[in-house]
């Protein structure tokens, strides 16, 4: 198994931008495909953007493209996500996944290791 810790959320104003993390540890990231969900109140989670184990392979939701950009490092076991041009409805717990393939998911089933979450919000 692997730990998943997630940082970077806050308050911004919409328009702005924040970048999450989310720190690894207990095994090395570089053989997992990585993903951010997010789940406002009372809506279900969703997916927002996964990445393939050695970067090469993105896919984001459709709400997201464009604003939104997932990258990782894994010299430092870490991934990110780059949130640009902030909108309220982005408000949300972000969580950060893992799942050691080589496929890119973007279905949260598919991911067997889970941060605890950040809390984004975008004030109007």
């Amino acid at each position: 198994q692997v730990q998943l810790v997630e940082s970077g959320g806050g308050l911004v104003q919409a328009g702005g931008s924040l970048r999450l993390s989310c720190a690894a540890s207990g095994r090395t990231l570089s053989s997992y495909t990585m993903g951010w969900f997010r789940q406002a109140p009372g809506k279900e989670r969703e997916f927002v953007a996964a990445i393939s184990w050695n970067g090469g392979s993105t896919s984001y939701a459709n709400s997201v493209k464009g604003r939104f950009t997932i990258s990782r490092d894994n010299a430092k076991n870490t991934v990110y996500l780059q949130m640009n041009i902030l909108k309220p409805e982005d408000t949300a717990v972000y969580y950060c996944a893992a799942r050691t393939s080589s496929y890119l998911y973007t279905s949260q089933l598919r991911y067997d290791n889970w941060g605890q979450g950040t809390q984004v919000t975008v004030s109007s």
